[in-house]
């Protein structure tokens, strides 16, 4: 699509004057191109801060018709020796008793209607939350990769006509790779592909809808395995406003955002989730969540559609669950052993995230 087009259509959708289908079909591609949907936020943002620029200047505006109103009933007296600028500042000075109050008034209005917004958003199930796992299509897939100037042949089919992408990241230095359920959900085959760009076979092994996690293994011979796994995960809650950071596969190279956390329950009081303001896009779902300590807290999977920035993230206390009922329903996995000690501790984040992209892995389910 033209920029020019798409900024257009961007207008008309932000502005609601889109018709219902025209309306389906902009969400429809916003879910599917990360590009677009970043650039439908960036716009509106934009379009706030000209808002906001706009009422400063109707008030500066303001002010001087109430001046020279003012001038003109002999209610003050104007003094050539002041500049524009000293006359609203006098005048600013006079009223900004008013002015605040004014202020005031608006934010706890404008708090009051986001509470109420957050208290009758509709239950998890709905549009309201989205999955940010993607959906991508033959003509969408690149299924060329280039390694070394060596051509490789793609382990997904080109017969396949769809996958479901996402994020996952090691949990066991053998290739287990924890993702959402829903990256995987309906699928029966998976491929893993790491920084470089390198695909690995992988077997699906245990989903569970209701936790929204699954468990994948590298079955792939090309797999070389680590020796061990940097960071681990945070047992007890985090804490309110703790800063945090993810990275995964919005698209086909590996993605760092940062930000906070923002409530101890997810959607609807959920608390087997965390809510957390940071960006994520479709195929940032499974991604891991972590602390500065280098401790992984949840595993990111939707955000809220009606919200810039509201995203939930599953609790490390559901992961636990999670592979223990794995561990009880098939003895083979006994061994299964989450890390527990973090040598990402204390290192400045640049290194820690060096550290970290060799673990997170990008997941084509088909």
């Amino acid at each position: 699509m033209d920029d020019i087009l798409l900024l257009e259509a961007i207008e008309n959708y932000l502005s609601g004057k889109m018709g219902p289908e025209e309306r389906a079909y902009f969400e429809n591609l916003r879910k599917t191109t990360p590009e677009v949907d970043q650039m439908v936020v960036e716009h509106s943002m934009f379009l706030q801060q000209m808002d906001t620029y706009a009422a400063h200047r109707n008030l500066r505006h303001s002010l001087h018709e109430a001046h020279n109103r003012l001038v003109h009933t002999g209610e003050i007296t104007e003094d050539p020796a002041f500049s524009t600028k000293a006359k609203v500042v006098q005048l600013w000075r006079k009223y900004k008793r008013v002015t605040t109050i004014a202020a005031c008034v608006g934010g706890v209005i404008a708090l009051v209607i986001s509470v109420v917004v957050v208290m009758v958003s509709p239950a998890p199930n709905s549009a309201a939350v989205q999955a940010l796992g993607r959906k991508v299509d033959n003509l969408a897939r690149k299924t060329d990769i280039i390694n070394s100037e060596v051509k490789k042949i793609p382990k997904i089919p080109s017969s396949v006509p769809a996958t479901s992408d996402g994020s996952g990241f090691l949990v066991d230095t053998k290739g287990f790779i924890i993702t959402n359920a829903h990256v995987v959900r309906g699928l029966s085959n998976a491929v893993v592909v790491n920084k470089n760009g390198e695909e690995f076979n992988a077997k699906i092994i245990a989903s569970d809808e209701q936790l929204d996690l699954a468990l994948l293994k590298i079955v792939d011979p090309e797999f070389r395995g680590v020796s061990s796994i940097p960071y681990s995960f945070k047992r007890t809650s985090a804490d309110l406003g703790e800063q945090i950071y993810t990275l995964g596969y919005p698209r086909n190279t590996i993605v760092y955002n940062e930000g906070y956390l923002s409530a101890r329950t997810g959607y609807d009081g959920d608390t087997l989730s965390y809510q957390m303001s940071v960006p994520a896009n479709p195929g940032n779902s499974g991604g891991p969540v972590l602390n500065r300590n280098g401790e992984i807290i949840g595993i990111l999977s939707t955000r809220q559609t009606q919200a810039v920035g509201v995203v939930f993230a599953v609790k490390t206390r559901a992961l636990h669950r999670f592979i223990q009922e794995v561990k009880l329903a098939d003895t083979t996995l006994a061994r299964l052993k989450l890390p527990v000690s973090s040598s990402l501790r204390g290192k400045e984040r640049t290194q820690q995230i060096k550290q970290l992209e060799d673990y997170v892995y990008q997941v084509k389910a088909f």
